[in-house]
């Protein structure tokens, strides 16, 4: 059950990374957009340590304090979990 937990914000981590790439990609290229919504939706639905990442990485956002401060605390947040939760769901396995 653990290994679930883990390979879920793994997925959904890789998924908002490359997300962000897109929506750079894209706005540097004056194309369609990926809605913000979006991007927090996927950050919040357990890819806040990959929105970060892409975030620094693409240097994509951050002059939005929003992104800034959201993706953080969510990236910390979700580890938190991740480190919390591991240990009992290892036991009901």
């Amino acid at each position: 059950m653990h290994l679930i937990l883990i390979g879920f914000f793994i997925v959904m981590s890789i998924v908002s990374f490359f997300t962000m790439g897109h929506d750079k990609t894209a706005a540097q290229a004056h194309k369609r957009r990926v809605p913000e919504r979006t991007l927090w939706n996927l950050a919040i639905l357990g890819g806040g340590v990959g929105a970060y990442l892409g975030m620094i990485l693409y240097r994509h956002k951050t002059k939005h304090m929003s992104f800034r401060i959201g993706f953080t605390l969510l990236a910390i947040l979700q580890v938190a979990l991740i480190i919390w939760a591991a240990p009992l769901l290892k036991e009901w396995s």
